[in-house]
């Protein structure tokens, strides 16, 4: 009902920026909330950054100062702006969304098929 489709992940050197995006489409009531996650190799998948339907946001404290997430209502799309990349920050980033579908008036969980963030250093 609810389809994520994520876009620009690549490959970057460290110091390097790219910026991600996640379009929302379907059966959308209202988005209450869209995030993005990752999960690098061997560990557990951990929240990057957050903004809430009011527009608030939360950051991760390893990406503060150098990731922007921000919106576009209109287009239900998220962006991640990610500045001084470093190879650390290697993941598949995933995008998540809290959304209320209009069939049911349900909350529910939504998540991307990931995008491959590689940083060389």
């Amino acid at each position: 009902q609810v389809q994520l489709v994520e876009s620009g992940g690549g490959l970057v050197q460290a110091g390097g920026s790219l910026r991600l995006s996640c379009a929302a489409s379907g059966s959308i009531f209202r988005i209450n909330a869209m995030g993005w996650y990752r999960q690098a190799p061997g560990k557990q998948r951990e929240l990057v950054a957050s903004i809430m339907y009011d527009g608030s946001t939360n950051y991760a404290d390893s990406v503060k100062g150098r990731f922007t997430i921000s919106r576009d209502g209109a287009k239900n799309t998220v962006y991640l702006q990610m500045n001084s990349l470093k190879p650390e920050d290697t993941a598949v980033y995933y995008c998540n969304a809290a959304v209320i579908t209009y069939n049911d008036y349900a909350l529910r969980d939504c998540w991307g098929q990931g995008t491959q963030v590689t940083v060389s250093s």
